[in-house]
């Protein structure tokens, strides 16, 4: 039995799709995700590059935000730089 997942994407293609002509697809989605199907179950997302660098970049500001948040309470500590 297949498990029912949502598609998180606006634009889907086929497997078959992709494989006969990937860069038309991607050209289809104008930018945007295109959820690839097997069997009308999502099985990866194909983003172009542009969108995925940014989605890496927020994905760093998230865990560092979340790293200064864990730290800012933290005491500081004097260092004199010719003790380095």
């Amino acid at each position: 039995m297949q498990t029912i997942r949502p598609i998180l994407a606006d634009n889907t293609t086929s497997i078959s799709e992709l494989k006969k002509n990937p860069m038309a697809v991607v050209d289809q989605a104008d930018g945007f995700p295109v959820a690839v199907l097997n069997r009308n179950q999502p099985v990866f997302y194909c983003i172009p590059a542009d969108a995925y660098e940014l989605l890496m970049d927020k994905l760093e500001d998230i865990e560092l935000a979340q790293l200064v948040e864990e730290r800012k309470d933290q005491p500081e500590i004097e260092v004199d730089i010719d003790d380095l």
